[in-house]
């Protein structure tokens, strides 16, 4: 039976196997009516009067578009994420798409399988871009019940020096990996940060940020939050040290979900994160779970229209 392709144009509405067969012109298309849902604007002065250019000759490239008030030229991808990239725009929406639809995440080298991607660095440099995207810094504070607890992102340490003697490691704040806080609000958002080291000073400056002084934190039994709670309307907490994980409304269920979620990407699918990139990932994974009631499409929507006004050259990422 040959192949009709889908009716609907919107990238909300399709599912993986239609976002496989999309052209580079339907791709463009989906692009430029989530950048402009009202119609083509010029990035540079807001003019709305502008003229699409007819590829007639190699001087003129697919996709431009000329505003007829500064004169200036631009396509879909001009003041984006993806500007100056030669990654056609059908393999971005279906990087988009993978990436808002994997619930652990996906590796750069599956984007770079999947896509047909010319190197690992291509495929890496785009998964990065993607999450700065997924990046919201104007989400505001977190209001009512927020859980906040931390853990600890890394490998297992090794456990025997270089002459093969035993070496007993230290856990939990007396580990070298990476301490990361997590701050859910219930039924709400999830933010997830990076920080140095666990400690009073650095936990209230994140629930400073984070949080709004009139929200009802809960958290373990950790002495560090006992001089924060008094910042906010109330402070509950449970004593893992006692086994008590739950009283009632009080625990922090629900950040421990977001840190499997997340350890198990970081484990299962990337295998390592470094320290210097961590807190990309954290965005990624807050990200899908902010959004975790809506499809898999309008997830990857949500996500490109985070792409305008961001830059991420490749010469700016420090190695891994």
């Amino acid at each position: 039976m040959k192949y009709k392709p889908p009716k609907f144009k919107r990238l909300e509405d399709m599912a993986a196997i239609d976002v496989g067969r999309l052209t580079e012109e339907q791709a463009r298309t989906i692009l430029e009516k989530i950048r402009w849902p009202k119609g083509l604007t010029c990035p540079s002065c807001g003019g709305k009067d502008v003229t699409r250019l007819q590829p007639i000759s190699e001087k003129v490239r697919d996709g431009v578009i000329q505003c007829n008030g500064c004169r200036g030229q631009f396509t879909v991808t001009v003041g984006t994420v993806m500007e100056g990239s030669h990654i056609t725009l059908r393999q971005w929406i279906q990087a988009f798409y993978a990436m808002c639809s994997s619930k652990k995440g996906i590796s750069a080298l599956q984007l770079q399988r999947n896509l047909g991607l010319g190197s690992y660095h291509s495929a890496w440099h785009l998964a990065h871009r993607i999450r700065l995207a997924m990046k919201d810094s104007t989400n505001g504070l977190l209001h009512g019940d927020v859980e906040v607890d931390e853990t600890y992102i890394g490998g297992k340490p090794s456990r025997t020096d270089k002459d093969g003697n035993p070496i007993k490691n230290k856990r939990g704040r007396g580990t070298k990996k990476a301490p990361v806080v997590a701050l859910i609000e219930r039924d709400g958002q999830a933010r997830a940060e990076v920080i140095s080291h666990v400690n009073s000073e650095n936990l209230k400056t994140v629930l400073q940020e984070n949080v709004s002084p009139d929200a009802t934190i809960f958290t373990d039994e950790a002495k560090d939050y006992l001089p924060i709670g008094k910042d906010f309307k109330g402070h509950e907490s449970v004593n893992h040290s006692k086994e008590e994980f739950a009283r009632g409304r009080v625990h922090v269920n629900t950040d421990e979900s977001f840190f499997s979620l997340l350890k198990r990407g970081v484990h299962g699918v990337f295998h390592h994160v470094s320290k210097k990139h961590l807190p990309q990932y954290c965005d990624e994974f807050s990200f899908r779970w902010n959004n975790r009631k809506s499809s898999d499409g309008k997830r990857a929507v949500t996500a490109i229209r985070g792409i305008v006004g961001k830059s991420l050259p490749y010469s700016t990422l420090p190695s891994a």
